[in-house]
């Protein structure tokens, strides 16, 4: 047979969970650091499916020394009977099965967050071995697998007087990049899942060495007290959030809402407990919503002039916090991944859930209503001051340079994807990146000092800024509502600072005008931070950098003695060529992209960091304080 020959013999089929194990970034999106925690993801939301069921109120979560994990509930427990249409017990039917649950008939679930059928089974064929425990109808029963097969059928091993269901499993090395769990990251989505399941305990503790942690999150105020969390570095202009609940054709919606001081909106929603966010039908219909209803009762109440524009969607928005969260039967979410909601008709079923609540209460509280109104009506007259600011960062065209701040030093290329655009701090750096770079596919743009804090600023203040607005037209895209990443002049915007204090800081600045106004600059992977070498080791005409402590010392030790060390405090220490082949090389350096695990963690991040309260920020430095490696004085 010829080599390259295509024949009926060359078509395969994956038995079980093979295609699993195959392909697994289909299953769970990717087999990094996201993937390893979306194993963890899909056991845990088989837990809160039975919380919502009402049969769940506790739920523990280990990661263990050896970067195992159990995930235990005080739920139903999994059946453990014979499937007599299968002729294999309902334990491991769905633990080595795809698309097999109990969520299709909607009778053991009205709603849930697992709609596919493939959570137990994926964590089962990436996992180097899953132990199932189920305690039911006074038994203990016990089942493992090793990559997906069973090699322990169901048994039972005692008796009990308790239900619930427990999973032990340990994700296979030899399908995931790392086994190394972020436990920030999964503590913040638990402590997420415990404010959207009032009531619930989930503790969840860490027992590798160097990680150790034991986190109980319960919240027995649900969304309302998530929102009080989210705005502990804010300025409420309400004492309490606004809750509204209503339940309509097998919808149940949650909203928690509270103005504040902040000049952007923290909104945030939930379908069956699964973070949507890019959006969907459910967040047009609160957007829609209220916009309408303050609209009415400023109307209605005087508050704004007859001939006076209605308050756009923008200002209603501003300063808002708010949880959405919606539970409803069959969802229809775009892909695996869940992060938008498509059902058409629950914007409907939200909009008239929301006008009808919002309105009565609005007039059951006029003083909340008028602070709300108020605080709407100031961003409208700030947006028509934008608008005139706009003006000033807006060009023609994308790369034909028309308009362009004079202190940029453009690239020769015309091919956005190629082009990279260095953010320097002060013209000495400036100077000696623009003498280094490739001027092909390299463009300069030098910052004056640090820019405007813009989380304490309103767009028209942070419009008028010299510097925000050269960066603004540099880029191309525009911020805000005018926001069109087509129109991007550069593939990477990287930030280059001072490896200092001073540096970081400006590197926070850039970084909350980029999430601020420009977040899909970030989502879509075009924001870096250069990682400029902090030593230089010489030796005669020797000379190797250092971007770190243990790279240092295993350089010193190459050197033996009669070495130099110098330690860069700036960009502006280093010559052209330095600077180049350093931090600008495309073949040598170092470059971390920005991303967001966690919008609503980043947000908090944010404001808790350049925001007005001090306190919050107190907090959150001191119980950080141990993980500083370096410190400037």
């Amino acid at each position: 047979m010829v080599e390259n020959d295509y024949g009926a013999d060359q078509i395969q089929v994956l038995e079980g969970l093979q295609a699993v194990r195959k392909r697994p970034g289909m299953y769970i999106g990717s087999t990094d650091i996201r993937g390893l925690h979306h194993l963890i993801y899909e056991v845990v939301d088989n837990s809160i499916d039975e919380a919502m069921a009402g049969f769940c109120t506790d739920i523990s979560i280990t990661i263990n020394a050896d970067s195992s994990v159990t995930v235990s509930d005080n739920g139903r427990g999994i059946p453990t009977g014979i499937n007599h249409k299968y002729g294999k017990s309902a334990v491991e039917l769905v633990a080595t099965v795809l698309h097999a649950g109990g969520k299709f008939d909607r009778k053991s679930y009205k709603v849930s967050g697992g709609l596919h059928g493939v959570g137990l089974s994926v964590v089962n064929a990436l996992s180097e071995y899953l132990e199932t425990t189920v305690k039911r109808e006074g038994h203990i029963h016990v089942m493992k697998c090793e990559r997906g097969e069973v090699v322990l059928p169901l048994k039972v091993i005692g008796e009990t007087s308790e239900t619930g269901t427990q999973q032990h499993f340990r994700p296979d090395p030899d399908i995931f990049d790392t086994l190394d769990f972020d436990s920030e990251i999964l503590a913040n989505h638990f402590q997420d899942l415990a404010y959207l399941n009032r009531g619930v305990k989930i503790t969840f503790k860490d027992l590798r060495e160097e990680h150790q942690r034991d986190n109980v999150f319960y919240a027995e105020g649900g969304i309302v007290e998530f929102v009080k969390h989210l705005n502990r570095g804010k300025t409420p202009m309400h004492d309490n959030p606004i809750y509204l609940s209503c339940e309509k054709d097998d919808m149940i919606l949650e909203i928690a809402m509270q103005y504040t001081d902040a000049y952007s909106e923290s909104v945030y929603s939930y379908v069956n407990n699964i973070n949507t966010i890019e959006g969907g039908t459910h967040l047009m219909g609160f957007r829609t919503a209220l916009t309408r209803s303050l609209n009415d009762y400023a109307r209605k109440n005087k508050l704004v002039k007859d001939n006076e524009s209605n308050l756009s969607g923008e200002d209603v928005r501003e300063g808002l916090t708010a949880i959405i969260s919606v539970k409803i039967p069959e969802p229809q979410f775009e892909g695996q991944t869940k992060t938008k909601l498509g059902n058409s008709e629950v914007r409907g079923l939200v909009d008239s859930c929301v006008y009808s609540t919002l309105a009565t209460f609005l007039e059951e509280n006029p003083k909340v209503a008028e602070a709300c109104v108020k605080r709407s009506i100031l961003a409208f007259q700030a947006r028509e001051a934008a608008r005139k600011a706009r003006e000033l960062t807006r060009r023609k065209g994308i790369l034909d340079g028309g308009g362009l701040p004079g202190k940029l030093a453009d690239c020769s290329e015309k091919d956005p994807s190629k082009c990279e655009l260095f953010i320097v701090e002060g013209d000495s750096a400036g100077g000696s990146a623009k003498q280094g770079r490739d001027r092909k596919f390299q463009a300069i743009l030098p910052l004056k000092g640090k820019i405007l804090n813009v989380e304490k600023s309103r767009i028209d203040k942070i419009l008028k800024n010299i510097e925000i607005r050269s960066l603004i037209t540099a880029i191309g895209v525009g911020v805000g509502q005018e926001f069109d990443l087509e129109k991007i002049r550069y593939g990477k915007v990287i930030i280059m600072t001072d490896a200092d204090v001073d540096g970081a800081h400006i590197s926070t600045l850039l970084l909350t005008l980029f999430y601020r106004y420009m977040k899909p600059l970030i989502d879509d992977g075009h924001v870096y931070l250069a990682m400029p070498p902090l030593y230089k080791v010489s030796k005669g005409n020797k000379i190797s950098y250092a971007y770190n402590e243990k790279e240092l010392e295993k350089l010193m030790e190459e050197f033996g003695k009669g070495f130099a060390v110098q330690r860069y405090k700036g960009l502006g220490e280093m010559n052209p060529a330095q600077l180049w082949e350093t931090t600008m090389d495309p073949s040598v350096r170092l470059l971390k992209k920005v991303s967001i695990e966690d919008a609503v963690r980043a947000d908090e991040l944010f404001t808790i960091l350049m925001g007005d309260q001090v306190e919050p920020r107190r907090e959150f430095i001191m119980s950080h304080a141990t993980e500083v490696a370096n410190l400037d004085i």
